[in-house]
């Protein structure tokens, strides 16, 4: 495949977002461009994602990238001429760039099978947006045997051509909370005859940033945010429930537990000082993710032989399900420049295309290196 037929397939996936588990025309798009040059596909008991194999002429050990292929429901607004055809979805998170780019190392890989150590499986996988589509391929058998795994991300706040790695936390743990507040509803005029659940629930936003303020260390990076608060539905009635939702991200697994803990001991304590009841339901995502030592500094001496530039990763308070796959393998988690921009998430998201063939020669020349 050349560079010019890897933009054209970069340009079809741009132009044809799916969301979480809807990635249908996708899955074939990938298995189609693979299929046409002899890439094996493995069986993988999944709806939509698929994984490949390269399997090298010389002895070594199983190897694995990790290529996320959904979308978000996003308009876009970049301005592109290959923008999305799918009205309110768009790829603003750059895996229309992991997803060519892994085919890119696929091509690169089966052309010097020869010089492959064991084997390469390239996980073109569903649902990273939802936080859990890792869990959806770990269920099947394609990561059975694999020693390592690599993953990349699109990174508009580098310039094309540079690579951005670093051994230890990159990522966070990623957890979700939903607060229910109940109190008694009455009369808007006679608060005092209910429990008014509002203050309790405007009391618990400020009182929930303490965690962060007074009870973790002060050098572990980590954030509360309440993101939703929800009650009643008119001008003259104190309702009987209120809502709190939000997040809460953490490198350190201890700090994941405190978190949890005072949550609930704050949520619940402060209810009961307002006369109401507070039900707290944790719910957790993705792990940090975290990259190996050794991964971390063979990413960066690959990186420097081929000409990039490198940087020190930024280390963010997004999460990745990338982690699944890492709490039971080594693993690295590697940022790709693809020009500087809007950063991701936002409808004016662009990745580069001229990213696209370094990128694959460098992943081919991690791989080929064991």
């Amino acid at each position: 495949m050349t560079e010019q037929m890897l933009k054209e397939a970069f340009y079809w996936f741009h132009q044809n977002p799916e969301l979480s588990y809807e990635e249908y025309k996708t899955t074939a798009k990938i298995r189609e461009l693979l299929e046409k040059e002899g890439i094996e596909i493995l069986p993988c008991k999944l709806e939509t994602g698929l994984a490949a194999v390269i399997r090298g002429k010389r002895q070594g050990p199983v190897q694995a990238l990790r290529c996320d292929i959904d979308a978000l429901p996003i308009r876009e607004e970049s301005g592109l001429p290959y923008s999305s055809l799918c009205p309110g979805k768009m790829h603003a998170c750059g895996h229309d760039f992991h997803i060519t780019a892994g085919i890119g190392t696929a091509l690169i890989l089966q052309e010097k099978r020869e010089a492959l150590k064991g084997s390469v499986r390239i996980l073109f996988q569903p649902g990273e947006e939802s936080s859990l589509g890792a869990l959806k391929m770990l269920e099947t058998d394609v990561m059975e045997g694999v020693e390592r795994i690599w993953g990349i991300h699109a990174d508009p706040t580098n310039p094309v051509h540079t690579i951005g790695i670093r051994e230890g936390y990159v990522a966070a743990a990623v957890d979700r909370f939903v607060v229910t507040i109940q109190g008694v509803g009455c009369h808007g005029a006679h608060p005092d005859d209910g429990t008014d659940p509002i203050p309790a629930a405007a009391a618990m936003v400020q009182a929930f940033q303490t965690i962060v303020s007074r009870n973790v260390n002060a050098f572990h990076p980590s954030l509360l945010s309440v993101t939703r608060i929800q009650a009643g539905n008119t001008w003259n009635v104190i309702p009987e429930t209120a809502w709190l939702e939000g997040t809460v991200r953490t490198m350190e697994r201890e700090d994941r537990h405190l978190y949890e803990k005072r949550l609930r001991e704050i949520a619940e304590q402060t209810a009961r000082a307002y006369g109401a009841a507070a039900d707290v339901e944790w719910i957790p995502g993705p792990p940090a993710v975290y990259n190996d030592g050794g991964m971390a500094e063979l990413g960066k001496r690959k990186a420097l032989e081929q000409g990039f530039l490198v940087a020190e990763e930024e280390r963010s308070l997004g999460g990745d399900d990338f982690s699944f796959y890492t709490e039971r393998i080594p693993g690295c988690y590697i940022k790709i420049g693809t020009g500087k921009g809007q950063l991701i998430h936002q409808p004016g998201f662009r990745a580069d295309p001229d990213a696209l063939l370094p990128a694959a020669q460098y992943l081919a020349g991690l791989l080929l290196e064991p």
